[in-house]
């Protein structure tokens, strides 16, 4: 299940969400030249990454900052920037520039004491923006519990595009990351389901005080859970064949 846009326009250019965007893919561009150097990326992660230990140790904090703008493949920069985009552009909207950026990063720091708390021995490597994202995506739910989201189905050989209300989407993805970070093996690498978490719950905690401002229930009930404008709208084919008449 992949989420592939939204239909919830933004009433501004989203500047913050396109430069932290540019920034991600920029400094992934720059680390191709050593990605096969296997002690030169050891290296760069060591100085860049976020490492539990050290931050145990009361070291490299300032990977809490760095280690969200580092990535460790195509699929993994072609996904989060994927997410960024579809709800970065709809809260820096809400929030404001230069707020939206503040949030974004200390969301994605909490993310990364969230994943320290859980594996505080841990001399793995962690980056990513997944956790500043999750933070995004958590505000986005108390925002726009109904705005519709579209989302690829895959289920074996059958695709499909279809649209549902983005809190359905959020809190199956959130359960995902709370069910796999409880069955995650810790030392062992691999998705930092914890960091998601952390930075989902953060996000809406950080949101709250929006909200509130909003009406909080009432802002929802004024709303319907709908963006406060009109959505926007997509073709989407049928799936069911024509038929033509003889």
């Amino acid at each position: 299940m992949f989420p592939i846009r939204d239909h919830n326009p933004s009433g501004r250019v989203p500047y913050v969400t396109y430069a932290l965007m540019a920034a991600n893919i920029g400094i992934f561009l720059s680390m191709l030249p050593i990605a096969g150097d296997e002690y030169a990326m050891s290296q760069f992660y060591y100085d860049w990454a976020l490492l539990p230990r050290r931050v145990t140790e009361a070291d490299g904090y300032s990977a809490l900052l760095t280690s969200q703008f580092l990535h460790g493949g195509w699929m993994h920069i072609v996904g989060n920037m994927l997410f960024l985009w579809i709800f970065g552009d709809n809260v820096e909207d809400e929030m404001g520039h230069l707020p939206f950026l503040g949030f974004y990063l200390g969301t994605g720091a909490l993310s990364g004491l969230a994943h320290v708390v859980a594996d505080p021995t841990s001399l793995v490597p962690t980056v990513g923006a997944s956790g500043a994202i999750a933070g995004v995506m958590g505000s986005y739910l108390l925002l726009f519990p109904k705005a519709k989201v579209d989302i690829l189905l895959i289920f074996i050989i059958i695709f499909r595009i279809i649209s549902i209300p983005s809190w359905i989407m959020l809190m199956v993805w959130f359960a995902m990351q709370f069910v796999g970070g409880m069955g995650a093996t810790p030392g062992t690498g691999g998705v930092a389901y914890w960091a998601h978490a952390g930075g989902f719950v953060a996000g809406v905690i950080f949101t709250l005080p929006l909200w509130l401002r909003r009406g909080g229930p009432a802002f929802w009930r004024a709303t319907h859970g709908q963006p406060p404008h009109p959505e926007a709208q997509y073709p989407v084919p049928s799936s069911i064949p024509k038929v033509k008449r003889k």
